[in-house]
């Protein structure tokens, strides 16, 4: 017992250097490359069980905002603004965080939608909705001329439009006109109809505009993506499954990334090439496909995969809520496999305190798959999540039940989805409480959920265990309530009342959400008192 404590001490003053030391690093060193960043995962309509078309998100950050809110659609005045910011890392609070700096406006619309409003906003009352993964792209990309980061971008799209392609082509259009001021960036934009990945990148230094591509997942078919731009080969002469600005080959052509001599174009080594360096974006792009298609057998190891392949059976709910929650045991790439201690009998096994969450230099102390430290391997669950979700849209309901976001809070891994319908008019308070920056709240869902990630990361190999017998069942009541929940919404709806249909989504959303929150908490009391003697 002694040498297990005095090797979990170890583990944390290692995990602290290792954190102190990523933060230094070199900036070229993770230029273009974003392992930190969040994971997509895409479906069409014909790769699902109930026939949804699928986007999601892993909102990978502790810098971005932690609440969830809803805001109602809206109308303006004639010749009103919309305000557009520059977000801006900020650490003179308790917490790292972003400040939103104003630096204009474009002109606003008579009318918006509503919309969820997470961090990145994530779907809208007809049933639109997003994900996003940052790729970063060629550092000389990058312009601060322009009015749209991809906050913004999100919530432009989703309060002005009611289409997956729709909002490809508007946010294409303003991006142009007034200019994107991020780093390179995919949303996986979906609608009840069909899922698209809009790779965008800046116009370059001093300038204003942007470059943009769009590829649609086929119906039969899942796609991903994991920090790394996807999209090589494209064809624009199929507007079905293609579109992009019209300086898509010109602006290669110039600075001498791409000319027909090179063979064919492909966007990804045209504007991002270093994103497909990243070990962290093509482990779990492949993990995600080999899970969907293991008839495949992918390589492990490649440099590309498809952009999208047919799923060997349909994906239900159950099955893409527990690749979220992976982090490739059962692999050759399990973080903690060569972690180990003596049993009582000897044998080596994976020591309970063995975290596959660790910071990326643990890698290189432990020698995890081959050491390649913080630029190297990562997971898809992580620790630093702020929230996660799971975004269905339907044909066959009407918008108010056919538009549902799965909100997790925290390390996916330790936390459990509940519904949001995209009509709710409101979400649990604790929903709506800042957890960061300004430090620890009971008050704040986030806190209830990193609370209990944090102490369960701490002695894994046995906490996991207790975690997962509370919101495994759970979870499963959820999905197999999900039928009759909405066919009840839908008896009120076809009686002419969709007023009441909306009230009673929006109490299931808060009595789960509730709930959840409540046991989070609960949980990790247990967890401090049973392991008591181990901390």
């Amino acid at each position: 017992m002694k040498a297990l404590f005095a090797k979990f001490l170890l583990i944390i003053v290692i995990a602290a250097l290792g954190t102190l030391t990523a933060r230094t690093q070199d900036k070229s060193d993770w230029e273009g490359i974003f392992p930190d960043g969040c994971t997509t995962i895409t479906l069409g309509k014909l790769a699902t069980e109930d026939g949804s078309v699928i986007t999601s998100h892993t909102d990978d950050s502790h810098r971005t905002r932690s609440w969830i809110d809803i805001t109602a659609p809206g109308k303006h005045p004639e010749r009103s603004e919309a305000k557009m910011y520059k977000r801006m890392p900020y650490d003179s609070l308790v917490m790292p965080t972003y400040i939103h700096r104003e630096i204009g406006s474009i002109p606003q619309v008579p009318e918006t939608n509503g919309f969820i409003n997470s961090a990145y906003p994530c779907m809208n009352q007809y049933q639109l909705g997003i994900g996003e993964s940052t790729f970063g792209g060629r550092e000389e990309l990058q312009s601060d001329e322009g009015l749209i980061d991809c906050q913004r971008l999100c919530q432009l799209m989703l309060e002005r439009t009611k289409t997956a392609r729709d909002a490809i082509l508007l946010g294409g259009e303003l991006c142009e006109k007034y200019g994107w001021n991020d780093y390179g960036e995919c949303l996986t934009v979906s609608d009840p109809r069909e899922v698209w990945h809009f790779e965008i990148v800046g116009p370059g230094k001093g300038k204003t505009g942007a470059i943009w591509v769009a590829q649609r997942v086929p119906d039969e078919h899942i796609s991903v993506n994991a920090n790394a731009s996807r999209i090589l080969e494209i064809d624009l002469e199929d507007p079905e499954y293609f579109l992009a600005s019209g300086n898509i080959f010109d602006v290669a052509k110039e600075n001498g990334w791409w000319d027909e001599s090179m063979g064919p174009f492909r966007f990804a080594y045209a504007y991002a090439p270093d994103s497909r360096k990243s070990l962290a974006g093509r482990r779990r792009e492949w993990r995600v496909l080999d899970l969907a298609a293991p008839s495949l057998e992918l390589d492990p190891w490649a440099e590309n995969y498809p952009f999208s392949v047919k799923v060997d059976e349909k994906i239900s709910m159950g099955k893409l809520i527990s690749m979220f929650k992976d982090y490739y045991e059962g692999t050759d790439f399990n973080f903690v496999k060569d972690i180990t201690v003596a049993d009582d009998s000897g044998k080596m096994v994976i020591s309970p305190l063995a975290n596959p969450f660790m910071p990326y230099d643990m890698n290189k102390v432990f020698r995890i798959n081959g050491g390649w430290g913080w630029r190297g391997e990562r997971t898809i669950a992580r620790w630093y999540t702020m929230y996660a979700t799971i975004i269905q849209s339907r044909d066959w309901l009407p918008d108010e039940i056919g538009g549902l976001v799965w909100l997790a809070m925290d390390n996916v891994a330790t936390s459990i989805y509940i519904p949001v319908y995209c009509s709710v008019t409101d979400l649990p308070s604790a929903y709506k409480t800042p957890g960061r920056p300004n430090g620890y709240t009971t008050e704040s869902a986030w806190w209830a959920f990193n609370r209990l990630g944090t102490l369960a990361a701490q002695r894994w190999g046995d906490m996991r265990y207790d975690v997962d017998a509370v919101w495994d069942p759970w979870q499963a009541e959820l999905l197999q309530n999900q039928k009759k929940v909405e066919e009840e919404a839908l008896a009120l709806y076809k009686k002419g009342n969709p007023k009441k249909t909306i009230e009673y989504l929006t109490g299931y959303t808060h009595e789960w959400g509730e709930k959840v929150v409540r046991k989070a908490w609960d949980m990790g009391d247990l967890l401090w008192t049973k392991y008591d003697e181990l901390f």
